[in-house]
């Protein structure tokens, strides 16, 4: 049996996808560890998960909310993924000497990953967990992945990484998608659609279940659990927006606690255990957050996504495609706004229809099982 090494950086949507693919090789009798942060992978892939800890920055830098575009970009690359590779790598090459992979699987954001095993001559696969880093985003601004690729330079000569890409591994990349929602756009040769990777997660928290009535629509408003910084004003909109709409109940997410109490009909809680969640839930509103917006699919459940930065907007572009939600403006996104978006998905039945499709596509393609099948093949070969 094989041996593969997850590589993941200290970010809950971006360990998710991978959590499944894991379940589903071990449950085939092969040998998974993980390079990451502990406390994080262990509380998603369960407490006898074995992980090799590696370090972050000591002090990742706040982004400002009003940073969108080319800034966003920048301050991505340059503030946090370039610094938490520079973390990263020794935790990752200690985790390969000792456990001694066959193959590893790097995160698109955890690019120690890709740079380590590369230099070491290993096999590699990419992990792509947003549908929007499958295309080309710089194809029309060379002046932009000029600097990238100086960025990127300069962080292989610090950490001995190899010269391959670690965006996307020329031995394979497995993207959490299907053409039903990524569309019609070209991907690299070596990309494999392999489906959302649901399942294989520990459970993460309790829910009054008991404050659900199944006869009335139940509308899920979340966004996610890195957006603090910007979650207030619209969690708050969203809450007196739609406690107005007569005949539904909502539940909010709302982990910084930014919303009060708003009675019967709008249900306020930290934490949700989001899977259980939206299999009993009839619309969600959102920012557009990879894995949001594909639990809500697989499930059949259409969207309103309010993209707030970074990949948000492609996605939120590609579920509007699909005919399986509408889109908001993040900071115009008003009470009476929020509340008509959501009446417009419930109302036409258009939109759970294209949110049903999209979902069976996900399930054909297999997901976590048709990624084991293609680390398999690489193992073997």
């Amino acid at each position: 049996m094989g041996r593969v090494l997850f590589v993941t950086p200290p970010l809950t949507g971006h360990v998710n996808p991978a959590v499944g693919v894991a379940a589903a090789l071990t449950a085939r009798g092969h040998q998974v560890a993980w390079a990451g942060r502990p406390e994080i992978i262990r509380r998603l892939a369960g407490d006898g998960a074995d992980v090799f800890p590696c370090a972050v920055p000591r002090r990742l830098p706040e982004r400002d909310a009003s940073l969108k575009g080319p800034a966003a970009f920048r301050f991505l690359w340059e503030e946090f993924l370039i610094p938490l590779a520079e973390a990263m790598a020794p935790g990752v090459r200690a985790a390969i000497g000792r456990f001694r992979p066959q193959v590893v699987v790097a995160d698109q954001q955890a690019i120690a990953g890709g740079l380590v095993a590369d230099g070491l001559g290993l096999p590699w696969i990419t992990s792509a967990t947003t549908s929007a880093e499958l295309v080309d985003r710089l194809a029309g601004t060379p002046k932009v992945a000029a600097w990238l690729d100086e960025l990127l330079d300069g962080l292989r000569s610090r950490i001995d990484g190899g010269p391959a890409d670690p965006r996307m591994s020329p031995h394979g990349v497995l993207a959490f998608t299907t053409r039903e929602l990524l569309g019609p756009a070209t991907v690299p040769h070596q990309v494999r659609l392999v489906g959302p990777s649901i399942g294989g997660r520990a459970p993460t928290c309790d829910f009054p279940w008991d404050r659900l009535d199944p006869a009335v629509p139940t509308v899920f408003v979340t966004l996610g659990t890195t957006n603090a910084d910007a979650a207030g004003d619209f969690l708050r909109a969203a809450a007196r927006g739609l406690s107005r709409i007569d005949g539904i109940r909502t539940v909010i997410a709302d982990p910084g606690r930014a919303v009060g109490p708003m009675g019967d009909t709008v249900l306020v809680v930290p934490h949700v255990p989001q899977m259980a969640v939206l299999a009993r839930v009839d619309a969600v509103v959102c920012h557009g957050g990879y894995n949001t917006v594909c639990e809500s699919l697989w499930h059949g459940v259409p969207l309103v996504v309010a993209p707030i930065r970074d990949d948000q907007p492609i996605v939120a572009g590609q579920v509007v495609d699909a005919g399986a939600g509408v889109r908001l403006r993040f900071g115009r996104a008003k009470p009476d706004r929020i509340a008509a978006a959501v009446t417009r998905v419930l109302d036409d039945p258009g939109y759970r229809s294209a949110a049903e499709k999209v979902g069976a596509s996900f399930r054909a393609a297999g997901g976590a099982a048709a990624a084991a099948d293609h680390l398999e093949a690489l193992l073997s070969g």
